[in-house]
């Protein structure tokens, strides 16, 4: 392919039952990680990342996005995020580089109807080494029970030379979620406050 994709993997997991409970109904994950070559790697410190960014994160992104929404359906999708990792010759820069554009995150974002930033994780791997991609809801910042991962690894990734570029789209929380919400915990440390100031 003209971005260098080598391959892709997707994921799916679905949980059927947490804490020795069963879960409300099933849980559900999926992950769509596109290994390709490094467009930086053999050329020394490259002063400007920007040409590649734009020439790749796009369409990487669309054809992603595609994939993972033939898996779960939009309307579906209540949490979301994004990794990357750079194999051992490249830069941790390199791998940001491919996420932390627009061009990258908005074909996903606006395909899910998310308003959220995504949240992420962007590091070095060896081949085979777990890569663990944060997710939160796509649009409440302070619903804790979103707030998830998904692990995963792909056993001859990332090469020396290529970048693992990763999405992925969950279709709730946690199945049996029971901490507060952000939003919560403001409201009753601000009761607090004000009763011992009473």
């Amino acid at each position: 392919m003209a971005l260098g994709i080598r391959k892709i993997c997707t994921f799916l997991e679905e949980t059927h039952v947490e804490g020795g409970r069963a879960a409300p109904q099933p849980f559900n994950i999926v992950v769509v990680a596109a290994i390709l070559q490094n467009p930086w790697a053999g050329k020394g410190f490259v002063e400007d990342l920007r040409p590649e960014i734009i020439r790749i994160a796009g369409p990487l992104s669309e054809e992603m996005t595609r994939r993972l929404l033939a898996q779960m359906p939009a309307e579906r999708i209540e949490a979301c995020g994004k990794a990357a990792a750079v194999g051992i010759n490249g830069e941790v820069e390199h791998a940001s580089a491919m996420i932390h554009t627009l061009r990258f995150g908005n074909p996903f974002r606006n395909a899910i109807g998310g308003t959220n930033y995504l949240e992420f994780a962007n590091t070095r791997n060896a081949p085979g080494a777990l890569l663990s991609l944060p997710m939160m809801h796509k649009s409440e910042t302070g619903k804790r029970s979103h707030f998830l991962t998904a692990n995963f690894q792909i056993a001859d990734a990332p090469h020396p030379d290529e970048i693992i570029v990763a999405i992925a789209a969950a279709d709730g929380g946690r199945p049996h979620a029971r901490i507060a919400d952000r939003f919560q915990d403001i409201a009753e440390m601000e009761a607090e406050i004000a009763a011992n100031a009473g």
